[in-house]
């Protein structure tokens, strides 16, 4: 029984990580298929420069009016979607990771194995409050993820998920290794 136990947690972790890269690989063709290239030709010409002195000058003609997009400090130039096909992967990752974690973490401490996460060692006793924990662990991340979204650091919310990611599959991992 216990070699079967731990064929299916080395398959649930591979399953895992083929989504967390498959994840990894449409979000790079979809990056690659939105970038454009510019050249020369298409910027704007210089203005003309006019002898006259005592002319009253332009007005000043806001930045998209100019053909240029006005981005503020921290926003990306190509904002996306929260939903979008990457976070939705993301974050489908990060929930089947913490899946991951608190199913080797409930079987190691049924072995009578410890909780070396001192934050989590509070509700190891309990199946449902250390399920609650992992659950709220996506959550959170899910949540971090939206607030750097709508500050516009959007290289941050991706980074945040793929961090739990990895830190969830290091402890699997771990928790695989000592069984």
């Amino acid at each position: 029984m216990g070699k079967l136990t731990a064929r299916v947690s080395l398959s649930f972790l591979a399953i895992s990580l083929i989504v967390l890269l498959s994840a990894q690989l449409a979000a790079q063709a979809t990056t690659a298929s939105q970038v454009e290239i510019a050249s020369i030709a298409d910027l704007p010409s210089a203005p003309e420069v006019s002898p006259i002195v005592n002319a009253t000058p332009a007005p000043i003609q806001p930045a998209a009016a100019a053909g240029f997009i006005a981005v503020r400090p921290g926003q990306s130039e190509n904002p996306h979607h929260f939903w979008d096909r990457e976070n939705t992967l993301l974050f489908a990752a990060n929930g089947a990771m913490a899946g991951a974690d608190f199913y080797v973490t409930h079987q190691n401490l049924a072995r009578g194995g410890r909780e070396l996460n001192p934050m989590t060692r509070i509700l190891a006793g309990s199946t449902p409050a250390l399920a609650a924990n992992f659950a709220l662990e996506t959550g959170g991340v899910v949540g971090i993820s939206y607030l750097l979204h709508k500050t516009g650091h959007h290289k941050l919310e991706r980074a945040t998920s793929m961090l739990n990611i990895g830190a969830s599959a290091g402890a699997v991992g771990f928790g695989l290794a000592h069984r």
